[in-house]
């Protein structure tokens, strides 16, 4: 939705159906979309599963494949500039990676995620406001004042539908998914700079 607001065309690719996804949506292996296709689009975004490397699915003691490194490599394959994206508990495997937080655009939601860039784009964060809302227990209902966590099985989805801005998604969706704002944030600073030397959009 971030990109689409910043006057994307979006295409989403997913493994499994996502019948609440409100654009053109293929599915199909994401990595091996990304190789035979993905030099066919301006910009992709990838953002491959978060539970190998969540403190949540280690505590539990799940198992998940780690895709950040193929992923990477089919988007180095493209010849296309491109972002990842994943949580903290991915930074060591991540390049140079920025950081995003929902202060940082109004949100009442903290919510860092870590953006690597490549194929010749990269981006710089916008101001890191003080975290000075506390933050709600995991799973707790949020007091007044307080920023919510939204992941597990969290307490409000209308709130977090209200504070993400997702009015489309469900609990499983809003569990995993990042604010608009951040990709809308990314598509903008992606377009802004092929304006600045001279690239049709």
């Amino acid at each position: 939705m971030g990109y689409h607001l910043a006057g994307f065309d979006v295409t989403g690719v997913d493994l499994a159906p996502q019948p609440r996804y409100p654009f053109r949506f293929v599915q199909a292996d994401a990595v091996e979309f990304i190789r035979e296709h993905g030099g066919g689009f301006d910009f992709i975004h990838a953002s491959p599963p978060c539970q190998h490397d969540s403190d949540c699915q280690r505590i539990r003691g799940n198992a998940h494949p780690d895709l950040i490194g193929p992923t990477r490599a089919a988007l180095a394959s493209t010849g296309r500039p491109w972002v990842i994206e994943n949580v903290k508990g991915a930074l060591p495997k991540l390049h140079r990676p920025v950081m995003l937080c929902g202060a940082m655009f109004g949100l009442e939601t903290y919510r860092h995620r870590y953006f690597e860039t490549g194929g010749g784009f990269t981006v710089a964060p916008p101001p890191h406001p003080e975290h000075v809302a506390p933050q709600a227990k995991m799973g707790r209902p949020i007091p007044a004042g307080h920023f919510g966590q939204f992941i597990g099985n969290f307490s409000g989805v209308a709130h977090a539908r209200r504070v993400m801005d997702v009015g489309w998604m469900n609990r499983d969706g809003i569990r995993e998914c990042i604010p608009p704002a951040y990709t809308a944030w990314i598509g903008r600073a992606f377009l802004a700079g092929r304006k600045a030397v001279g690239v049709a959009a």
